[in-house]
C-alpha cells in the first residue's frame, strides 16, 4: 500500500467512524474503525458503501476491526456485510482470528490480528495472519504489557508478515524508530481522539488535552482483560488503582463490560496531544517529522562511519 507515512490510524471505540477514516485515508494514511460502533449490520452497510467509494478515490485502503471473540453476538453479520464490501484490510481483536481469516481471504481481503504476548503471535502466524497489530505497554484502550523492542525482535524470529505497532505512537521519528526495529507500521489512536472529524464528545477531547501519562492507568476491572483508561473517567464508576486487580477470575465477555461513554480510554502518549485540529492537520505533521527524523539518519551515518575509523 502506497502511504504518506506508515501509520494507520487505530479503530476506537465510539470515536471512529466514516469521517474520521475518511479523513484518514485522505490524508494518506490507513483509517480504522470498529465495526460495532456502527448501531446495526445496516448502518454498517451504510458506512462501509461511503467509506468504500471514497477508498477508491483516494486510492489508500481502510480497515474494518471486528472482535473475534465468542461473546460478539454480531460477528457473523457483521462479517457477511465486510464481505459483501470487499473491505481491503480486517483487523480482527481478542478472539481467535480463524474465522475472519476464512471469511476476507475468501475474496482476496487481508486480515491482521491484534496479538498482546508471543503465544498470541505464534497462534496467530499459524492461522496465517497477513499481518500483526503488537499491542505493546502504553496503548490506549485494551493494552499490552511488553516493551516494542522485545516483542518486534521475538516475532520477528518466527514471522515475516507485517507488523503494527501500537503504544504511545505521537511523533513521526517514533515511526522512523519503529521501521528501524523491523516493523512497518505505527498504530496511533490518542492523537487522533481530538481531531475535528472524531465522534469523541466534547468532555473526552478536553480530558485528552489535559491529561499527562500519569493520569493513565491498566485495569481488568472494565473489560476483564487490561485496559488503559483516564484515571479520572474511571473513578467516576467506582474504579480506582485500589480496585485494579480486584477480579483476576473476571474473563472478556461483552454483555459485562463496563465501559461505559462517561469512561475515557487513552495511552501513555496522551501527554504528546496538546489541542483539537484536524486529521489532515495531525498526520501532516507525523509526516513531516517522520521525514526529518529520516533525514537525519541518512546524515548521521557517515559521522558514526568516521567516528569508527
Amino acid at each position: 500500500m502506497k502511504l504518506s507515512v506508515p501509520l494507520i490510524v487505530a479503530p476506537m471505540l465510539r470515536i471512529s467512524g466514516p469521517d474520521l477514516v475518511i479523513a484518514s485515508c485522505n490524508a494518506g494514511v490507513v483509517g480504522a474503525f470498529p465495526a460495532l460502533n456502527a448501531a446495526s449490520g445496516a448502518e454498517l452497510d451504510n458506512w462501509l458503501a461511503r467509506i468504500s467509494r471514497n477508498s477508491e478515490e483516494s486510492g489508500v485502503p481502510y480497515a474494518v476491526n471486528v472482535i473475534a471473540h465468542g461473546s460478539n453476538r454480531r460477528l457473523a453479520d457483521d462479517l457477511s456485510v465486510i464481505v459483501s464490501h470487499r473491505s481491503p484490510l480486517v483487523i480482527a481483536s481478542v478472539g481467535s482470528p480463524e474465522n475472519v481469516v476464512a471469511a476476507v481471504k475468501g475474496y482476496g481481503g487481508t486480515v491482521y490480528s491484534d496479538v498482546v504476548s508471543i503465544r498470541h503471535a505464534r497462534k496467530a502466524a499459524s492461522i496465517g495472519v497477513d499481518g500483526m497489530v503488537l499491542l505493546c505497554a502504553g496503548a490506549g484502550g485494551q493494552t499490552g504489557w511488553l516493551n516494542p523492542f522485545a516483542f518486534v525482535e521475538a516475532v520477528r524470529e518466527f514471522y515475516d508478515g507485517a507488523l503494527a505497532v501500537a503504544g504511545s505512537i505521537t511523533h513521526g521519528r517514533q515511526l522512523a524508530a519503529l521501521e528501524l526495529i523491523g516493523a512497518n507500521f505505527g498504530y496511533a489512536g490518542t492523537a487522533f481522539i481530538v481531531a475535528n472529524e472524531s465522534m469523541a464528545t466534547e468532555d473526552y477531547r478536553a480530558a485528552i488535552v489535559r491529561a499527562v501519562a500519569d493520569d493513565v492507568f491498566a485495569t481488568r476491572a472494565l473489560t476483564g482483560i487490561p485496559t488503559n483508561v483516564l484515571r479520572n473517567s474511571a473513578a467516576g464508576v467506582g474504579i480506582t488503582d485500589d480496585t485494579e486487580w480486584a477480579s483476576p477470575e473476571q474473563k472478556y465477555d461483552m454483555r459485562h463490560i463496563k465501559l461505559g461513554k462517561h469512561v475515557h480510554s487513552a495511552g501513555h502518549g496522551v501527554g504528546a496531544v496538546h489541542r483539537e485540529e484536524s486529521c489532515a492537520a495531525i498526520v501532516a505533521r507525523f509526516t513531516e517529522q517522520y521525514r526529518v527524523a529520516c533525514a537525519g539518519e541518512a546524515a548521521a551515518a557517515p559521522r558514526v562511519s568516521r567516528q569508527g575509523t
